[in-house]
C-alpha cells in the first residue's frame, strides 16, 4: 500500500524534503506525554485528521500503521496497540503534504500500483504548522495550465499519468515556486463513496440543480437543490461536478464546503465505532510515503486545530477564455507567490510585502445574504467611509444567512480581519467560496441588516 519516492529515512530522522538537499534543523517527530484525560480525544484524532479533502480527506486516517513502518512480518498491531504507540508523537516543525484523488484506472488490474496512475481529479497541498497553530489547504485546479518537464504544455491533472507520483511532485512545487513537497498520499476516487456512507452521510447545501453522467466512471449526478444530507453517491457527484459557468473552480469550491461539513461531522465520538470500517476501505484504496510515526504526529496536531485555523485557499488565476485550444486555469504567479511566502514558507509572515492590501487597492466583493434589498449598497457606502473604494456587488447568495462572513479569498486572514473591526461585526473565515475576482468577499447577513447605517 506505501510507495515511498525517496530513500525511507528512519521515523526518528527529520522529514525529508523533496527537493531541498539540507536536512531541516528541526525533527517532524518528538516524543510527548499527553495527560491522561485527552486520551479519548487522540483517539479521536484517526477520524479528524479528514479534513483536508471531499476525496482525500477522510483518508489520513489509519492508512499507514500497518505497512512501510517496520513491523512487518510481527502481524497487524489491535487497534489499542496502535492508538498507544500513536500517544508518543508530535509534531515539531511545519510539513507540507500533498493529496491526490485519482480518477479510476479501468484496465488497471485490481490490487495492482498502475490503479494509482489515472488523471488526479483533485489536488491539495496541505500544510500542518505548529508554529502558528494553522492547517492551510491549498486548491490546485485539475485544470491548471504548466509545463510538464518532457511533455510540455498540459493541464496539471495529467502529471500523474506521464510521470507517476514523482513528477507530479515537481510539478507541483514549480508551479508554487518551488515549494517543497514532504509527502504525499494517493487516493482512488472509489473510496469516496464507501467512505461517506460509512460516517452517515455528510449535510451541505446544494446551490443549484446538478445533472450529469459518466458512464466511463460510472459517475451518476442528479441533485436537487438545498439543504441535505447527501449519501456516498450523492456526496461524489456534488463535488466532481463541473459542468457549469465556474467548470473546475466551482467544484473546487464545492470541494471546499464538503471540507466544513466533513470537519462538523468527524467532531462526533460516535465516529469512532467505524475506525475499523474505515481502515478496510482505506487499504484497498490508499498509497502513501507516509510513515506511522508521521502519521499520528499530524493526527494529534489536526486534533487541537480550532475550525477558525483550518485555511481553504484556491490556487489564484483566472479562466483561459478565447485563444486557448482547451480550458484552461492560468495560473497567477504574482499572487501565488503571495500565498505561498505567507502559508507555505519557514519564515515569518512579516516579511510578506502587505502594501497589495491597503484599503485603496484590496478588491472587495459584497454578497448580500440578508434578506434586505439595500444592504450590500449600504455596505459599500460604509466602506467607501472607511477608505475602501475597490468595492464591487455581486449577485446576492443563493441563502440569507444570520451572520456576517469577512471571507479571506486568497487567505488575506490579517485584511479580513482589519475589514471586520471597521465594521464591528462578522466573522472571520479563510476559503475560496466566494468571489473569484475578489481578495475579500463580504458574505452580508442579517445582523448587518438589522443595524442599517
Amino acid at each position: 500500500m506505501a510507495r515511498s519516492v525517496n530513500q525511507r529515512k528512519p521515523v526518528s530522522s527529520p522529514v525529508a524534503r523533496r527537493g531541498n538537499p539540507k536536512p531541516p534543523s528541526k525533527t517532524v517527530i518528538r516524543r510527548s506525554h499527553p495527560s491522561p484525560w485527552r486520551t479519548l480525544r487522540w483517539i479521536a484524532a484517526f477520524g479528524t485528521v479528514s479534513l483536508v479533502s471531499a476525496f482525500a480527506g477522510m483518508t489520513f486516517v489509519l492508512i499507514a500503521p500497518f505497512q512501510g513502518t517496520g513491523h512487518r512480518g510481527q502481524g497487524d498491531p489491535s487497534w489499542l496497540e496502535m492508538i498507544t504507540r500513536g500517544l508518543q508523537y508530535g509534531m515539531g516543525r511545519p510539513v507540507n503534504l500533498l493529496v491526490l484523488g485519482v480518477d479510476k484506472v479501468l484496465d488497471a488490474p485490481e490490487g495492482s500500483p498502475e490503479r494509482f496512475r489515472g488523471r488526479t481529479d483533485t489536488l491539495l497541498l496541505a500544510r500542518f504548522n505548529p508554529e502558528n497553530g494553522t492547517i492551510t489547504v491549498l486548491s490546485i485546479p485539475r485544470d491548471t495550465r504548466v509545463e510538464i518537464p518532457g511533455y510540455g504544455i498540459n493541464k496539471i491533472n495529467a502529471a500523474n499519468v506521464y510521470g507517476d507520483v514523482d513528477l507530479t511532485v515537481r510539478v507541483v512545487s514549480k508551479t508554487l515556486n518551488y515549494t517543497p513537497v514532504d509527502r504525499y498520499i494517493r487516493i482512488d476516487t472509489a473510496a469516496f463513496r464507501e467512505l461517506v456512507d460509512l460516517v452517515g452521510g455528510v449535510e451541505v447545501n446544494v446551490p443549484k440543480r446538478m445533472v450529469y453522467t459518466d458512464h466511463t466512471q460510472k459517475l451518476y449526478i442528479d441533485l436537487q437543490p438545498g439543504l441535505q444530507t447527501l449519501n456516498g453517491e450523492q456526496a461524489e457527484g456534488f463535488v466532481r461536478f463541473r459542468y457549469d459557468e465556474l467548470g473546475d473552480i466551482g467544484r473546487a469550491q464545492r470541494q471546499q464546503m464538503l471540507i466544513k461539513a466533513l470537519q462538523k461531522k468527524l467532531a462526533n465520538p460516535v465516529m469512532l465505532t467505524q475506525l475499523p470500517k474505515i481502515y478496510s476501505v482505506l487499504q484497498k484504496y490508499v498509497d502513501t510515503d507516509l510513515t506511522f510515526a508521521e502519521l499520528m504526529a499530524i493526527a494529534q496536531f489536526s486534533l487541537r486545530i480550532e475550525p477558525d485555523n483550518l485555511r481553504l485557499i484556491l490556487l489564484p488565476g483566472r479562466f483561459g477564455g478565447d485563444g486557448y485550444e482547451v480550458s484552461y486555469w492560468l495560473p497567477d504567479y504574482e499572487r501565488i507567490g503571495r500565498v505561498v511566502a505567507e502559508h507555505f514558507r519557514d519564515r515569518p509572515a512579516k516579511l510578506v510585502n502587505s502594501n497589495w492590501s491597503e484599503s485603496g487597492t484590496l478588491r472587495i466583493a459584497l454578497q448580500n445574504a440578508s434578506g434586505r434589498s439595500d444592504a450590500a449598497q449600504d455596505m459599500a457606502d460604509f466602506l467607501a467611509h472607511h477608505g475602501y473604494t475597490n468595492v464591487m456587488i455581486s449577485n446576492e447568495w443563493y441563502q440569507q444567512t444570520p451572520e456576517t462572513e469577512i471571507i479571506a479569498q486568497q487567505g488575506d486572514v490579517g485584511a479580513a480581519q482589519m475589514i471586520r473591526s471597521v465594521l464591528g461585526m462578522g466573522r472571520v473565515s479563510a476559503n475560496s467560496t466566494g468571489v473569484l475576482s475578489s481578495d475579500i468577499t463580504i458574505r452580508i447577513g442579517r445582523d448587518w441588516a438589522a443595524v442599517l447605517h
